[in-house]
């Protein structure tokens, strides 16, 4: 860490072995275009990636003992595009399934979905209003395992019905946890 003070969201060491290969064979299939290996260490930029999640803070307003946003967005950003954040989020469910011995895979999950108001600022097109809330904004729709950890995560204009998000979830479910024979849900 460089000599810095760590911060609460810091990557463990255990998860930091374990991601490390990932984010390695990820660096050694996007060499920079001007041959240079980066300034920054690679779990400094996952760190600082893992406080901005934690805090909520606007990028630039990352800690100056953490790389400059430009580098942390960059990677962010990448990795959320090309399925790297995924891979990584999957290894780390998987060990924490098995420490808590559980299979690697669920066999169930637990649905749900909450509207969340939207900033006045979202696009009308992404946003409505939830008729048994009378509440304008989002839904976000979530298929957990039963020890809580996520699975699939949807997100829809407050508008839609939770039968539509149900339906979405189900089929995120079916493509990344094929091992899901049995679903919860509320009311809804």
């Amino acid at each position: 860490m460089g000599g810095r003070q760590p911060y609460p969201s810091d990557l463990p060491d255990e998860a930091w072995e374990l991601i490390r290969p990932v984010i390695a064979a990820w660096k050694a299939r996007h060499p920079s275009v001007s041959g240079h290996a980066g300034q920054y260490e690679m779990r400094e930029i996952v760190n600082a990636i893992l406080y901005q999640a934690r805090t909520g803070c606007q990028w630039r307003y990352l800690p100056h003992d953490l790389p400059p946003k430009s580098a942390v967005y960059y990677y962010f950003a990448k990795w959320r595009d090309d399925g790297t954040a995924e891979t990584i989020h999957d290894l780390l469910r998987w060990q924490a399934r098995e420490m808590r011995k559980r299979h690697e895979d669920p066999t169930a999950v637990v649905l749900d979905s909450q509207t969340v108001r939207a900033s006045v600022n979202a696009p009308k097109d992404t946003t409505g209003l939830d008729p048994g809330k009378k509440s304008p904004g989002r839904k976000r729709g979530i298929a957990t395992d039963v020890l809580g950890l996520v699975i699939a995560v949807v997100v829809v204009a407050a508008s839609v019905h939770d039968n539509a998000i149900g339906i979405a979830l189900l089929d995120k479910v079916a493509a990344t946890a094929p091992t899901v024979t049995k679903s919860w849900v509320d009311a809804g």
